[in-house]
């Protein structure tokens, strides 16, 4: 069996959480191992209600999803910061 691709999605303050939970949705649907990556405390939380958003969704196709979290560091021009990634777990 092929191993699934990872999708990344970065996460942002003004990202708009039905948006991202269909694309979260329709993603792991699909097969794809899915991760959000968001930096900044209002981004993380667009993040988790995305992912709220997604749960609704897949709940219908009988597949129940959770997250597991961790830290990134992410590059910016003039230094590193941290950041919240979350990775979509197919149960």
């Amino acid at each position: 069996m092929a191993e699934a691709i990872e999708d990344i999605l970065r996460v942002g303050g003004g990202t708009q959480p039905d948006k991202l939970g269909s694309t979260i949705a329709r993603k792991v649907v699909e097969g794809r191992k899915v991760v959000l990556r968001a930096v900044g405390a209002p981004a993380v939380n667009q993040a988790v209600k995305g992912f709220i958003i997604a749960q609704e969704f897949v709940a219908s196709s009988g597949l129940v999803i959770s997250l597991r979290g961790g830290f990134v560091d992410v590059p910016m021009p003039d230094k590193t910061v941290t950041g919240i990634i979350l990775r979509v777990i197919v149960e």
